[in-house]
This record gives C-alpha cells, sequence and structure tokens, in this order.
C-alpha cells in the first residue's frame, strides 16, 4: 500500500510541475509578444543609439525571444527570477515583501469561507424545504453571480462613503502608529472588513452549495436509510454519518480555493489599495516589468501547486481507496 501511495503522490507531482513549465513559459511568451518596449521609459530622446541598446541589454530583452527563452528557464532551474526593472531589486525579494500580507488576508478568508459556509449547509440542511432553506439558495445564486469588483464598489459606497463605517482603502489608518496595541488590532480589523467581505462571498456560496449537495446525496445512501432503520437518532446520523461522508469530496475544492487565495486576491487587493501578491501582479503588468510578472506567475502556480498537492495526499490518507482511481 505504501509503494502504491507514493507511486501516485509521485504521478501528482510529476504534472504538477509539468502544469508550472507550462504556465511560466505561456506567461513569458505572451507578455514579450505584446506590443511595447519596457525600456522606453528608461531611455532619453537624448541618448544615443548606443546607450539605448545598453540599457536594452541590461534588461536582457536585446536578444531573440528563444535566446531569452533559454536564458530565463536556466535562471528558473538555478533559483534566480530576475532584478525587476523597476524596483530595481531582485524579484524574489520583492515578492517576499509582500507575500507575507496576502497569505494572511487569504487564510482568514479561507477561514471565514469554511466556517460560514460549512454553518449555511448543515442549518438550511436542517430546515430542507423551507423558507429559510429556498431564500439561502436564492440569495447564493446571486452572491455567486455577483462580480468581486461589483461587490467591492457597492460595499465602499454603503459601508465607507454613507455609513462611514469602514475605511474605504489601505490597511492603516494614518494615525496609526500613535494607537495602542489593541487599537492598531482593531484598525487592522476594520480595515480588512470589507476586503474579507469581498474576497470570501463567492468561497462561502462555493462551500455551502458543494457541502449541501453532498449532503443530500449522502442521505439518500443505503446505510443511511439502515442506521434509520435500527432506530438511530437523526442528531447522531447527521453529526457521526452524513456530515463525516460529506466533508471527504470537499477537500478538492478547498485545495484549489486556497490555492487561488494565496496566489494574489488579484481584484480585491487592487480596489482597497491593499499591499499583497494581487496588487504587485497587477502593477508589474502595467509597467510591463517582465521579470516581476513572470516572477509573481511562478510563485502563483508554486502555492497552487502545493494546496492542491496536499489536498491529494489528505484525501489519500483518509479514504486509501482512492489510490487504485488515481493508479488508472
Amino acid at each position: 500500500m505504501n509503494q502504491r501511495l507514493i507511486t501516485v503522490l509521485l504521478r501528482r507531482l510529476l504534472s504538477s510541475f509539468v502544469v508550472l513549465f507550462l504556465l511560466i513559459s505561456f506567461v513569458f511568451v505572451l507578455i514579450r509578444l505584446a506590443p511595447g518596449d519596457p525600456a522606453q521609459k528608461f531611455i532619453s530622446p537624448e541618448l544615443s543609439k548606443e546607450l539605448a541598446e545598453n540599457v536594452r541589454a541590461s534588461f536582457g530583452i536585446d536578444s531573440p525571444i528563444h535566446i531569452q527563452y533559454i536564458k530565463f528557464i536556466g535562471n528558473i532551474i538555478t533559483g534566480d527570477l530576475g532584478v525587476s526593472y523597476n524596483y530595481r531589486s531582485t524579484v524574489l525579494s520583492i515578492i517576499f515583501d509582500h507575500l507575507p500580507f496576502t497569505m494572511i488576508f487569504a487564510s482568514l478568508s479561507f477561514i471565514i469561507q469554511i466556517l460560514i459556509g460549512f454553518w449555511l449547509a448543515v442549518s438550511t440542511y436542517k430546515k430542507k424545504n423551507s423558507f429559510y432553506d429556498k431564500s439561502i439558495n436564492k440569495l447564493s445564486l446571486i452572491g455567486y453571480s455577483t462580480p468581486a469588483y461589483v461587490l467591492g464598489v457597492i460595499l465602499i459606497y454603503f459601508f465607507s462613503l454613507q455609513l462611514k463605517i469602514f475605511p474605504s482603502s489601505d490597511l492603516q489608518s494614518f494615525d496609526f502608529d500613535e494607537l495602542s496595541t489593541f487599537a492598531k488590532l482593531l484598525d487592522y480589523a476594520k480595515h480588512l472588513a470589507l476586503p474579507l467581505a469581498t474576497l470570501s462571498l463567492a468561497g462561502i456560496v462555493i462551500f455551502y452549495k458543494y457541502l449541501r449537495d453532498n449532503l443530500d446525496s449522502i442521505e439518500n445512501k443505503m446505510f443511511v436509510t439502515n442506521l434509520r432503520a435500527m432506530g438511530v437518532n437523526e442528531k447522531t446520523i447527521l453529526y457521526r454519518h452524513i456530515i463525516p461522508n460529506a466533508i471527504g469530496p470537499m477537500i478538492s475544492v478547498a485545495g484549489i480555493e486556497l490555492g487561488v487565495l494565496f496566489s494574489g486576491a488579484l481584484i480585491t487587493e487592487v480596489i482597497f489599495g491593499l499591499p499583497g501578491m494581487g496588487r504587485l501582479t497587477v502593477n508589474a503588468i502595467m509597467l510591463r516589468d517582465y521579470p516581476l510578472v513572470v516572477g509573481c506567475s511562478f510563485v502563483s502556480g508554486v502555492l497552487v501547486i502545493i494546496t492542491n498537492f496536499t489536498a491529494d495526499v489528505i484525501k489519500v490518507i483518509i479514504d486509501k481507496r482512492l489510490i487504485k482511481g488515481m493508479l488508472n
């Protein structure tokens, strides 16, 4: 069994590396085929042609694209993602300056999604076909179909501009350094309230719908019918049998969602002016900072792979029967 488990994990790991390689290759080619020259903003019309070529050479964009690609792959293998054109610092150092915030922000959102999604699914399941169940189901469709940028603007308009309860942007207030420790935590909470609501809504709906459908599916299984025929209490059936079996398939969904969150809540961070990976990626694209765009894509891809690989490991550990299916 251990040998088969190792084989499954190695296959998944190999396929993940292939996907990552294709991702960064696609980003590399796509951004270089886009019109424009990132060196133009650093070149004055008064410079000689030789100096202008030296600027392009310093950026490594004076060679044909296939030569640039070969050098790029070689640098990736050695762990060198290059130097940002605009920040004038190594790509990895810039990413690591912004990544901690996104990791914390994404983790908070993920916890909120799991807790609220689980509570909604179980509470509506207990009141199946009631007005509450039907209302939550319809509201979830509206919530899922509302784009993050629309929801963010709506929240800012009502809670920031009209009610003036929460700040509309940034992570700290202007007088943050003068606040006490508790006041600083409260200030962080106020600034993150709207961004977390914006980022979490779609995920809450996903977990709610997925778990609720699983609960309904498990309820129709023969073993549940047998338990009821034996006179087992409904509460015991729900919490000891139906919910544990319904949660298992959600691990894959959780792995994908967490990977997406870790890779950068792009729209949310831009709307609320937060200093994370999403906003960094957008800025890099707008400034045509080739090394930083590829670096952000690479790190995002690695995070998605790690979370999905971890989810696969957890699924196999929980249910060994999945190994046979993964080997086929």
